[in-house]
């Protein structure tokens, strides 16, 4: 009788986290853009606990960062190029609107064999092609093809059709919540942790996408090891999309 009064006196000040009513809530953190320098993507690849590496493919570090990461025992993905509403003639094609089937099947293979321990795709950019129900559901098919792979939408739109894609075509997928660092700034950056992990309390989990960027790499350094003491259980991306 008394355990049970210490558990409801308990359960008032932090349900979550006492008499085993609930899970801790979960947040997964993916850091893109990696495969050009060396130096920051090994910084990331120290961050603690299991964050996920989305590395772009055919990038010059794109093999020896996905092998670094693998060797730490963190998640790698391909970060896949794909067409922006707002392209510009430089930037790099990856998946558009213009390939074909057979051209988009060869893109996706190509980019997966550029990236070992890959076992699964995030878009960079995209704002123009995940809204395009056909192309995505080629690109869903490939996905199940391959192991399967996972996909994780980056959510450059709100028209993105991704999940909605991937849910009729049996791909697992998730979409990500936050952007950790669109603006670097620290107190930015601090912001959108506090969010990230105000969704978490809300609906259980919380998906975050940071970049390699000085301020975003030095936050984490030194706010990923309070999670755990606050509550919060770091997985990697996954642990999520399984769901």
């Amino acid at each position: 009788m008394t355990r049970l009064l210490l558990c409801l006196a308990a359960l008032l000040a932090a349900p979550a986290a006492v008499c085993g009513t609930a899970a801790a809530p979960r947040i997964a953190i993916i850091i893109d853009d990696l495969g050009y320098k060396l130096s920051a993507g090994r910084r990331a690849i120290a961050l603690p606990g299991p964050v996920s590496y989305a590395i772009l493919p055919h990038a010059p570090r794109a093999s020896a960062l996905a092998r670094a990461a693998n060797a730490e025992g963190k998640e790698v993905l391909v970060h896949l190029p794909m067409q922006a509403a707002a392209d510009r003639p430089t930037d790099a094609p990856g998946v558009t609107l213009d390939m074909s089937r057979v051209q988009l099947r060869e893109a996706i293979f190509n980019a997966i064999e550029s990236v070992p321990f890959a076992i699964g795709v995030n878009n960079h950019r995209g704002s123009l092609i995940t809204r395009h129900p056909g192309h995505m559901r080629w690109l869903m098919e490939e996905l199940g093809t391959r192991d399967p792979m996972f996909f994780v939408d980056s959510y450059t739109t709100h028209h993105s059709v991704a999940l909605q894609v991937a849910a009729e075509s049996g791909v697992r997928a998730i979409r990500r919540d936050v952007f950790l660092d669109a603006d670097p700034r620290p107190a930015t950056i601090r912001a959108e942790f506090e969010r990230l992990k105000s969704l978490a309390r809300r609906r259980g989990a919380a998906v975050a996408i940071g970049h390699p960027h000085d301020t975003t790499l030095a936050f984490l350094e030194t706010e990923l090891p309070k999670l755990a003491v606050e509550g919060f259980e770091l997985v990697p991306i996954s642990a999520l999309v399984a769901n």
